[in-house]
């Protein structure tokens, strides 16, 4: 394979896609799949291929719309299903999967709905989302207490008042102080509230501080006429208040409040006789039973206080409001308050520029006026309407059926009972709008409200009452009536409704609704108690004798069939009341919970912004009759917005797609998926999606478009790398009928020559091993190979990934400890939160797993306050997690402080950690020799030495540097090593050699975080696991470690570095050698950026070094690194040495303990006169002579033959007792299997 010339690299992806749009349409996918995985031995032969005019022509117009439109560069890869992009380096292939069955469950619901084709996919790729708007409640209420007015007060007076002001530039993040009250902010608070001072003081800090805020109170206080100031903390401060702001004015007011509230000391409530001393010190001449007293005139706003709070249904107290929209409740904390508050207003000022620019708001126009004439202002906001947690009816089904035939119905199913009643309804609608309110749309109802409730008690027929006089103001809504009665169904108690049912059945739109609008208030039902005649109530234009036959049936079906399907599919006990708006289910309503006009109001406001309105529009267009598209449109916005929230779906509409795009239609008559994938043929991308698209033809009916997106002008090879994607499209099987092998990556007619390596490219969640391969995978040269090289993989663990917070600070628990585990063995793993994101994961296996804090500091200081995303409520203590599919599981934890904790840190010493644990016994792997349970009781006696390697050489080498340890070490050793790259040949080996030289070993693994900068060759990932993971690589117990490379051999016992004092730093590394002075000309540290950056200080090695963990943990050094690493890696050409730059490169934040210079003898970089002296020989590289490793090893170290000779003695009688089966057969040297019977648990 002789290397391309640069002008033949040129055109290579153009070339590539003219190859694949010359093949017959059904097997473009294919070349595409085999030229992209094949690269490399494909890239001479597609030099030679002619590109046309017309496809780079039209290539080329469409990237300014890939760029424009969908963000891409020309090379870049996407992919679209139904509008929706899937962005394959964060969604496996599970993900994929279901994306495709919740689109295959909508399209498939539309379809039952009759619509089909085109009219599908536009309305499916309607963007129908839970509102997430920020509703205002109104404000111009004298309910509040203004305390200042920017517009009059003297105090604005210097400042501007003209709102061109806004339009003056300034720098960014300046709050503009102009005399206008475009930002307001109201407290509503309950005045003897212990929260209400911090309040009072930040409002008071705005006023101070000349914050451009207009700023009000509401005092909600009890308002019974018998509760008088005297006796009620509350009410004497509304009074206070009030008699101040009458004698004086509203700011002195304001200062009297907070000379009330500095009164009380932290931890006490507010008292009667703070009010009392306040009011006797400042107006001494007044009685003050005259101000708070039972006779007091100051009773302002008491009542009006209380029905704004209530009316507006603003939640519990406290609540802060800015230009009428409330904070949430996490955000009232004083400092957060003050930031979100800075926030809102430059916020705010933006869109006040935008109204001042586009002339919607002007200097003579009152600026209050202007708000809360604004669309998301409501008279009333109401958690149960926007909560983001919404249930919908799946309105999809069709059926005959109807609801009075309740043989018939009360053997439904959930969905046919819903579909009997749809058929079953008629509606109330306005009707007689004046013409320029009439829109020229057939009266299509985009709201459709089901008002359930006994209507033969007064909460039902309120209920029913309050949204009848909403629709008398819009004429998008048409209701209709659920009967839920609240005691056995009788002829007598059944009226009303009765009467409801047959008004529907028998009149005039207009006529029914006038006549169920009078029997649905309380006098008509008082007097049909009474003994009142039934047509008392009949109402003009009615056809009574039609309606009385109805009502006097004595088939009673409906009713029996209301009430089954309320108690059935709605879940409502007797009597309960809701509302159905199009679909979504809003209660059970609590018997005194207030729902009225504006509730309706808020309900269509948001129905109409989010969905009605879009849905309308396509249904028009469809052409039915009135009552057939409402109720489409109902059954439509029930369908889209019941999917669960995801990405906004994309609208492409692609210029040209006849020279440079694959197009497979789909099957005729069928439901299809609307594919569309832009491709760079010639990169990584393309050798995913490529197999990908494959195995979606054959799986789903899809309408495929593949646009080429290629780059020109290319000046190296784009691909270097032969590639399978392993998924079946089915279930295989042999020709026996058993379950074939697993799916198998098969790379045939590869070239002989090159040296390969061999990764895998899993999901995210998934931890994967090889188990069975002779082979050394890192260095595969096929010249010298037999047959072929095979290699098997293991799914090992799930990983469990989540996030943490404190609720408090808002900030990841630095240190926090969690454990996982069963009811059965609480302690299985371990891990600590990063600072960075919060992040922490832990690994797993199928199965229920109960997360908790670990015993000690973390349990001690926190407590769990919250989790989403597992599978116990939210508020229990121990987290509950199924992990039951092979997709990726995140979880979210808030943790909150203890009361008695508040001011204990976390990484303080404290108290010795309860060090409790499966770590005490074993953890995901073998060991051999000591147990760890009696390792850990004297830990500080083993030394523990981390090492790391990957493929066969290096593992010789690793082998060596451990028996060279053993026979200098009179202490117990344990060796940890990383797992991720470990051969199955090294690790079946390992406990053999554990038994022979008495030593422990542990294997441990840790996941490349996602959120973290991927490194893609392997080199560098080994590098990057030697620094970058050092805090949560290891179980918590282990405090101190020895970092040795593979390829060094140790002359010295290491308990003398593993007590050397590192004078308070995290870790001590050996600095480079410059004893040898030929080599001056590599020393790239001795200048540029090295030089200035290091200051003075020696550039340090990473073939040995020293961790004190507690202290990395303790000053969060493992955060700090990955911080500066995720800035750096970003740049390719920083970190050329990622494991040793990053530490030299952090030397000033996370300090360096220089070891003495013996510790690490190297032949490159110190003289020969050092070297009698070294206490490890490190077997580094050498940029002058480029020697191999293992002829350096040979001629430098006299005693590495010896070692080498002794292991391969080792591993021939290994293979021997293996080969005759008595391996282990000598008990007393046989491995724990303490190990292995964890793992069976799993």
């Amino acid at each position: 394979m002789a290397p391309l010339k640069v002008w033949q690299l040129q055109d290579l992806s153009f070339q590539t896609a003219t190859r694949i749009l010359a093949a017959p349409v059904e097997l473009a996918l294919v070349v595409m799949k085999d030229l992209s995985q094949n690269f490399p031995t494909k890239a001479r032969a597609i030099t030679k291929t002619a590109v046309s005019s017309e496809l780079r022509t039209e290539v080329e117009e469409n990237q300014k719309y890939f760029k424009g439109t969908l963000g891409l560069q020309p090379g870049d890869s996407a992919l679209f299903i139904n509008g929706l992009h899937i962005d394959l380096d964060t969604q496996d292939i599970f993900s994929l999967f279901d994306v495709l069955r919740n689109e295959a469950r909508v399209m498939e619901g539309l379809h039952r709905l009759g619509i089909e084709g085109l009219s599908l996919h536009n309305i499916l790729k309607l963007n129908i989302q839970p509102s997430e708007a920020d509703y205002a409640v109104d404000i111009r209420s004298s309910a509040i207490s203004w305390v200042n007015n920017l517009e009059v007060d003297s105090r604005y007076n210097s400042w501007p008042s003209s709102l061109q002001e806004l339009l003056r530039p300034t720098f960014p993040g300046v709050i503009r102080q102009i005399r206008k009250n475009l930002h307001n902010m109201v407290f509503i608070v309950d005045p003897a509230h212990e929260t209400t001072a911090e309040l009072i003081n930040t409002a008071e800090m705005f006023l101070s501080n000349h914050i451009p805020l207009r700023i009000g109170f509401i005092f909600v206080v009890d308002d019974s006429e018998d509760v008088d100031g005297m006796q009620d903390a509350g009410v004497a401060i509304l009074r206070a208040y009030n008699y101040v702001v009458q004698e004086v004015d509203d700011y002195h007011a304001f200062q009297t409040l907070t000379h009330i509230y500095n009164k009380v000391r932290t931890g006490e409530k507010v008292k009667v006789e703070h009010v009392v001393s306040v009011l006797e010190k400042k107006y001494p001449y007044v009685e003050v039973n005259s101000i708070v007293g039972i006779d007091s005139a100051y009773d302002q706003n008491r009542k009006e206080a209380r029905g704004y709070y209530e009316q507006t249904g603003v939640g519990l107290l406290p609540v802060v409001l800015f230009n009428g929209m409330p904070f949430e409740k996490e955000q009232l904390d004083p400092d957060e308050l003050e930031t979100i508050t800075m926030h809102k207003i430059l916020e705010t000022t933006t869109f006040f520029q935008r109204a001042v620019y586009l002339g919607e708001l002007s200097h003579d126009q009152d600026v209050v006026e202007y708000i809360m004439n604004q669309p998301n202002v409501v008279p009333r906001i109401n958690s149960r309407i926007l909560t983001a947690e919404r249930e919908y009816l799946d309105l999809t089904a069709n059926n005959n059926f109807f609801v009075d035939d309740y043989a018939r119905f009360s053997v439904l199913d959930s969905e046919g009972k819903t579909a009997a009643l749809a058929n079953s309804m008629s509606y109330l609608t306005k009707k007689g709008m004046s013409s320029k309110e009439i829109y020229d749309d057939s009266f299509i109802r985009p709201v459709t409200f089901w008002i359930v409730g006994d209507f033969d008690s007064p909460s039902g027929r309120q209920l029913l009452y309050d949204a009848i006089k909403h629709q008398k103001s819009s004429n998008n809504v048409r209701i209709s009536m659920i009967n839920n009665p609240s005691q056995e169904i009788s002829f007598e108690n059944t009226r009303i409704f009765r009467a409801i049912w047959a008004a529907l059945q028998t009149q005039t739109s207009n006529s029914a609704k006038n006549f169920i609008t009078k029997m649905a208030k309380e006098e008509t039902a008082e007097a049909l108690a009474a003994g009142a005649n039934i047509e008392e109530f009949s109402v003009g234009g009615m056809d009574f004798s039609l309606f009385k036959e109805v009502f006097e049936s004595s088939r009673m079906d409906f009713i029996l069939s209301h009430a089954m399907y309320c108690r059935d599919v709605l879940k409502l006990k007797k009597g309960q009341r809701a509302v159905i708006s199009n679909g979504r289910i809003i209660g059970p309503l609590e018997d005194s919970e207030l729902f009225n006009q504006d509730d309706f109001h808020l309900l269509e406001n948001i129905i109409l912004k989010t969905s009605g309105q879009k849905i309308k529009s396509h249904i028009q267009q469809l052409r039915v009759e009135e009552d057939v598209a409402s109720d489409l449109v109902m059954k439509v916005d029930a369908l889209l917005s019941a999917q669960p929230k995801g990405d906004t779906r994309i609208e492409y509409q692609f210029f040209e797609d006849r020279h440079s795009a694959i197009k497979l239609r789909p099957k005729e008559g069928e439901t299809y998926f609307d594919v569309v994938a832009v491709i760079d043929p010639v990169t990584r991308e393309a050798q995913r999606l490529a197999p990908l698209l494959l195995v979606l033809t054959q799986l789903i009916n899809m309408n495929l478009r593949v646009f080429m997106n290629c780059q020109s002008k290319l000046s190296d090879m784009p691909l270097k790398s032969f590639y399978r994607y392993v998924l079946e499209p089915e279930i295989s099987f042999t020709s026996d009928n058993r379950f074939a092998k697993g799916p198998i990556a098969k790379f045939l007619d590869m070239p002989q020559s090159p040296l390969f390596t061999l990764n895998l490219n899993t999901p995210e969640s998934w931890m994967v091993e090889s188990v069975r391969t002779p082979y050394d995978l890192d260095n595969i040269y096929l010249e010298e190979v037999d047959s072929i090289v095979a290699a098997e993989f293991e799914l090992e663990y799930l990983l469990l990934e989540g996030h943490c917070y404190d609720i408090t600070t808002g900030q990841p628990p630095r240190g926090l400890q969690f454990t996982l585990g069963t009811s059965a063995n609480p302690v299985i793993v371990d891990t600590i939160v990063m600072a960075n994101l919060g992040y922490f994961q832990l690994k797993a296996n199928p199965g229920a797993w109960i997360l908790r804090l670990r015993k000690g500091r973390s349990e001690d200081i926190y407590r769990i306050y919250s989790h989403d995303g597992t599978d116990s409520p939210p508020d229990a203590d121990e987290a509950v997690v199924i992990l039951n599919n092979f997709k990726s599981k995140i979880i979210k934890v808030k943790v909150q402080k203890k009361a008695d904790m508040v001011n204990e840190d976390l990484l303080s010493d404290g108290t010795n950690e309860n060090e409790s644990g499966f770590w005490d016994s074993f953890k995901w792997g073998f060991s051999g020799g000591q147990k760890t349970e009696e390792a850990k009781q004297d830990k500080d006696d083993i030394i523990n030495i981390f090492s790391v390697a990957s493929g066969h050489l290096y593992e010789r080498f690793l082998r060596i540097m451990m028996l060279s340890v053993l026979k200098n070490t009179k202490t117990p050793v344990k060796f940890w090593f990383l797992k991720n790259y470990l051969s199955p040949t090294f690790k079946e080996f390992i406990p053999y050699m554990a038994r022979e030289y008495n030593f422990q070993y542990e294997l441990v693994q840790y996941k490349w975080p996602r959120w973290l900068h991927q490194q893609t060759e392997k080199q560098r990932i080994i590098w990057g696991y030697k620094i970058l993971f050092l805090d949560v690589l290891f179980p918590l117990v282990v405090d101190k470690f020895l970092f040795v490379d593979a390829d060094q051999i140790v002359r010295t016992d290491l308990k003398e570095l593993r007590d050397f004092n590192l004078d308070g730093a995290p870790y001590g590394y050996t600095p480079f050698c410059d004893s040898r002075k030929e080599m001056d000309g590599y020393r790239f540290w001795k200048s540029g950026y090295w030089a200035s950056h290091l200051a003075g200080r020696k550039y340090h090695i990473s073939a040995l070094y020293v961790v004190d963990l507690k202290k990395f943990r303790k000053i969060a050094a493992g955060d700090r690194l990955r911080g500066q690493y995720q800035g750096l890696s970003q740049d390719p050409n920083s970190l050329s040495n990622l494991d040793q730059d990053l530490p030299n490169n952090m030397i000033h934040q996370v300090p360096i303990k220089s070891l003495p210079q013996e510790w690490l003898w190297c032949e490159t970089w110190c003289d020969d006169a050092s070297k009698k002296r070294a206490k490890t020989i490190d077997l580094c590289n050498n940029p002058m002579t480029k020697e191999p490793k293992l002829e350096a090893a040979v001629r430098i170290v006299p005693e590495w033959q010896d070692y080498d000779q002794e292991i391969k003695q080792l591993q021939i009688r290994f293979q021997k007792e293996k080969e005759t089966g008595t391996l282990y057969k000598d008990k007393t040297k046989e491995p724990s299997q303490k190990g292995s019977q964890k793992r069976e648990e799993l």
